[in-house]
């Protein structure tokens, strides 16, 4: 007879083939957040797998190929692939870390160590331009606009990276703003918050602006994300202005087009006067809305000092326009 609780879920999953908490709860006649807690370790420890969210939520043991697989990659790539690799499946299931890298090449044909070792090496190449975890994307900036009006931009991420994809923030802004998920959101805010907040302290930031949307959403990525980043200094009041036809950025493929539309819809609409602003973006395509942006800000007087940009992710080389968000 076994007597660990672990053992018992993972018998009972193996013969009934999936079930809900609340049926193995009953199985075994412990407290709800014990059989939550039990549950959670079983995954961390890569045993069994999760399936749907709250309130229908599964759970069933990995299949025999997938714990193979999983076992032919090192325990140093295994980290790393841990902390960056990120994908949504087509049914909606967020599937990340090794499961998810496994997942990625069984879909594909490819054989999982030979590809754990090419996206290690990917992803320090990348990892390279990053100085205290942000990208430098000022220079870029530069070579883009005859005139800058942001003194630095940073990005915390990547949009893509080269073979593999979308990162693990792109993935995570694309489907948020897309499903308009709030615990998507969240869990992107959890992510880059200390990013933001170092940010703020080594400028001595004592202001801050969150780019406004350009697509009418009912939950507005942008609002939540200032809601869950919970940045205690003033907000000064950028406005996209409503016009007869509404023109996502995205739309736009021309450098041109993106400048005129920046600046003809988003408003600084602020009295109040700081010595350093940090502004606050989702992504940088071309950076036209940024310049914009920024470009009111020191025409209006709004900023006496230093200027500064961020974005969740990015493009270092040569800003290609991000269409998809």
């Amino acid at each position: 007879m076994k007597t660990n609780t672990a053992e018992k879920i993972i018998d009972f999953l193996k013969k009934n083939g999936q079930a809900r908490p609340v049926e193995i709860f009953g199985y075994l006649g412990i407290s709800y957040q014990a059989v939550l807690k039990q549950l959670s370790g079983l995954i961390e420890k890569g045993q069994i797998k999760k399936i749907g969210k709250p309130p229908m939520v599964f759970y069933s043991l990995f299949l025999p190929a997938e714990m193979t697989k999983q076992v032919l990659i090192s325990d140093k790539d295994r980290d790393i692939i841990a902390k960056n690799f990120f994908i949504v499946t087509p049914s909606g299931e967020i599937n990340e870390g090794v499961k998810g890298f496994v997942s990625w090449c069984e879909k594909r044909g490819i054989e999982v160590s030979k590809a754990a070792t090419d996206y290690i090496k990917i992803v320090e190449k990348y990892n390279n331009y990053k100085k205290d975890g942000l990208i430098d994307g000022l220079e870029k900036m530069k070579s883009t606009f005859s005139k800058v009006y942001l003194d630095s931009l940073y990005y915390i991420d990547f949009y893509s990276i080269e073979r593999f994809g979308k990162t693990k923030l792109g993935q995570m802004l694309l489907y948020a703003k897309n499903s308009q998920d709030r615990v998507l959101i969240k869990k992107i805010a959890e992510e880059i918050r200390p990013k933001i907040i170092k940010v703020i302290k080594d400028f001595k930031i004592d202001a801050v602006g969150f780019i406004p949307p350009t697509v009418k959403r009912q939950v507005q990525f942008m609002k939540e994300l200032e809601k869950y980043l919970d940045i205690n200094i003033p907000k000064i009041s950028l406005v996209k202005i409503k016009t007869e036809v509404s023109v996502p950025q995205k739309s736009l493929n021309k450098l041109e087009d993106r400048i005129q539309n920046a600046a003809s819809t988003i408003i600084v609409n602020e009295r109040g006067t700081y010595n350093n602003i940090l502004l606050v973006d989702d992504a940088v395509g071309s950076g036209a809305t940024l310049n914009e942006t920024a470009r009111q800000i020191k025409e209006k007087k709004v900023c006496k000092d230093k200027l500064v940009g961020i974005s969740i992710t990015g493009s270092f080389k040569g800003f290609d326009v991000i269409s998809e968000v």
